[in-house]
């Protein structure tokens, strides 16, 4: 970077805690009272859900620099032990602010509207308390296995996110001090136990833990239980694999997995009134600090609260269901090769249906024409009808070449799995390069045509995931450009062989090339700016905390380049720093769907160059991750992908827009009328048909270089 100055870390948000805000903007969600009630429990086990992972591997990672005594500062200028003591403190408040909003809103709530949560089994009547024993007895007690702690039986290894029940007892027969016993509360039994309805129509639900805890004399017959609370730790679950001495990387990572459940705990969530000589106990029989204790004023692991969203009978206090469409560009009766070779498709998920990407492996796996199918295979769904498509082409002669990307953290097993099932389908697994994560998302299919061989593309911003697609936000292109089925081919040939092509025609690939040609294409606008020329950057990701891509940014506002920014999640740059980032513009979208899509605009003079990716703006895409990013070029398909952009830009009702001090805050609408992007992709994607491939007159093209509104 050529100016020092716009690489202060006073011009950088911490990463973490960039993050903290992000999973605070999804607890807003839940504490909206516009929202209906059962999305609102939805976005709560969605901010527990986060806060789960990003201790396990966030708050991991920094725990383990502390113990190397690593010192060096991140971008933000903040050491590791800096870092933990923020997120601590975050973290406490924001547990209070999402038990708050149960406690108070949302159980009163749901209580009004005919679902009764009983948080305690002191709250159970009679007659329920009854039924709740007869279930215990016949469904929980067989399952259990109570342990007693004692000088000849150790402390039992607690399992990462397991729940459990801690207690005090004594013998009853030699009345000594009280001992510690704990029992795990079984997870192959439903959390949620319904209890028989009630003479006033209202349906009650207790949680499985509280049956356990009000049985649990019945555990330890020869003790007498002077307390009992549920509890749960977090463990660290970010672990490395030494590629260099692997000779079998998917050994190393299966026992890797088992490592997962043992790692240190990094967080012991209790209840809030638990007894101190209890806590004591645990503390030291877990080895916690103080700061790492979490009192808990509530149901622990909110997380149960998406079963309750998935409860039948409360459809009026949810969304409609979205049900994706057809593809306004594909003609489900006509052949998907031939619409595809006739001009490029470009599909936005989940308003659009994903069907035609799985359709476009099975169809290849069946044709005769198909002589090869080569995907990479990052993410996919428990019963995936693209790997089912897969085996059936190898199994049909086709030569079928997969990568499985065995590093995807969290689906380390599923993706072992999937791997097996291929390579016993003959198909070609490959596990990646060396070192690298490969999240790129690339299908090609070699066919056999009256002209030649052809290459047929799909290119994606999210995962092969058909279950996801259904939720994610993403954008997908097929295209038969002989440019890009040229450079596919030089994709696979890389990751298969590990030839690196002379050059590329459209594509480009990280690690080596991405991050350069994003900095030359910042860099272009911020010479046009210079020159008294329009110019404009928007950026549509899913974060933003690379260091040398800010600066570029920074760069570019201070020479005028208008830049607005659509980051869902992480983002480290900050807004209104005077003449450094003036001209820049940094907004979220949370809504019913993830936003996930990433979409790259630079102005160009007027020519209006338009790019999608697999990457973020993050080191980790830009320089450890095998990623790609394709251009958009028929112009019709541009004009849609520019008008994405914009109608996010106008987002009134889902966005929140950064502020200088690094929060979030709603739009002030004024007297404008609402606009939800989400809703409006549901609109469009309801009113296109066939006849709109050509003009689309429902989708309304605004060019992005008008100013628009901006908070």
């Amino acid at each position: 970077m050529s100016d020092k100055k716009y690489i202060k870390p006073e011009y950088y948000y911490n990463r973490e805690l960039s993050w903290l805000e992000f999973d605070g903007r999804c607890l807003s969600e839940a504490q909206d009272e516009s929202i209906p009630l059962f999305e609102r429990i939805k976005f709560l086990s969605i901010t527990a859900s986060n806060l789960d992972e990003f201790f396990m591997v966030r708050v991991a990672s920094l725990k383990d620099q502390v113990h190397a005594g690593y010192k060096k500062k991140d971008i933000a200028g903040m050491t590791s032990e800096e870092q933990l003591e923020a997120i601590n403190d975050r973290t406490h408040s924001f547990m209070e602010a999402q038990y708050r909003t149960l406690n108070d809103n949302l159980i009163p709530n749901l209580k009004k509207n005919g679902l009764r949560v009983l948080t305690s089994f002191e709250q159970l009547n009679e007659e329920q308390g009854k039924y709740v024993d007869d279930y215990f007895k016949m469904n929980v007690y067989p399952v259990l296995t109570p342990m007693a702690v004692d000088s000849s039986r150790p402390f039992p290894l607690v399992r990462n996110k397991t729940l459990n029940i801690a207690a005090l007892v004594i013998d009853k027969d030699n009345g000594e001090d009280y001992e510690l016993a704990t029992v795990q509360v079984p997870s192959v039994l439903d959390r949620i136990v319904k209890l028989p309805e009630s003479k006033e129509g209202v349906t009650d639900i207790i949680l499985l833990e509280e049956i356990i805890e009000r049985n649990l004399d019945k555990l330890f017959l020869n003790y007498e239980v002077k307390c009992a609370f549920p509890y749960r730790v977090m463990r660290n679950a970010d672990f490395t694999i030494d590629e260099e001495g692997a000779e079998d990387l998917l050994f190393e990572i299966e026992k890797s997995l088992k490592l997962r459940q043992w790692g240190e705990v990094i967080r012991l969530e209790i209840a809030s009134d638990v007894d101190k000589k209890l806590l004591k106990l645990l503390k030291k029989e877990l080895s916690v600090m103080d700061e790492d204790v979490y009192r808990i004023n509530g149901p622990l692991d909110l997380t149960f609260l998406m079963k309750v969203n998935g409860m039948s009978g409360f459809d009026h206090l949810k969304y409609d269901k979205w049900i994706p469409k057809q593809p306004a560009m594909i003609d489900p009766e006509d052949n998907l090769f031939d619409q595809i070779r006739n001009h490029d498709i470009l599909m936005q998920h989940p308003y659009e249906s994903f069907d035609p990407v799985v359709n476009f492996v099975r169809l290849a796996s069946k044709d005769p024409n198909v002589l090869a199918i080569k995907q990479t295979l990052y993410r996919v769904s428990g019963n995936s009808p693209i790997i089912a498509a897969l085996a059936s082409a190898a199994e049909n002669g086709k030569q079928v070449s997969v990568l499985v990307e065995l590093k995807a953290r969290f689906d380390e097993e599923n993706n072992i799995i999937w791997a097996r099932k291929l390579e016993q389908a003959g198909c070609h697994v490959i596990y990646g390069l060396k070192g690298l994560k490969t999240h790129s998302k690339i299908t090609l299919v070699v066919r056999r045509e009256d002209d030649g061989i052809r290459r047929y593309v799909h290119l994606g911003t999210g995962n092969y995931n058909d279950s996801t697609a259904k939720l994610y936000t993403d954008m997908g292109l097929f295209t038969a450009s002989e440019l890009i089925g040229e450079d596919a081919t030089a994709v696979f040939n890389m990751l298969s062989g590990y030839s690196e092509p002379p050059f590329w025609n459209k594509l480009t690939c990280a690690p080596i090339w991405l991050r350069d040609r994003f900095i030359r294409l910042i860099e272009r606008e911020k010479k046009h700016a210079e020159e008294g020329k329009k110019a404009r950057i928007v950026a549509k990701l899913n974060s933003l905390c690379d260091r040398g891509i800010i600066a570029a940014l920074y760069e570019a506002s201070s020479a005028g380049v208008k830049i607005d920014l659509i980051v869902r999640g992480i983002c480290s740059l900050k807004v209104g720093i005077p003449e450094v980032s003036d001209n820049i513009t940094v907004r979220s979208i949370v809504g019913n769907f993830l936003e996930h899509s990433r979409i790259y605009y630079f102005y160009n003079e007027g020519h209006e160059d338009v790019f999608m990716a697999s990457a973020d703006w993050m080191p980790r895409n830009l320089d450890r991750r095998v990623e790609i990013m394709f251009p958009i070029e028929d112009e019709n398909l541009k004009d849609y992908a520019i008008h994405v952009l914009q109608v996010e830009l106008a987002d009134n009702v889902k966005a929140h827009i950064m502020q200088p001090d690094g929060s979030y805050v709603k739009p002030d609408r004024g007297d404008n009328e609402p606009v939800n992007s989400q809703e409006t992709f549901c609109e469009e994607a309801n009113k296109s048909n066939m006849k709109d491939v050509d003009v689309k007159p429902d989708r309304v093209f605004i060019p992005i270089e008008a100013d628009s509104e901006q908070e």
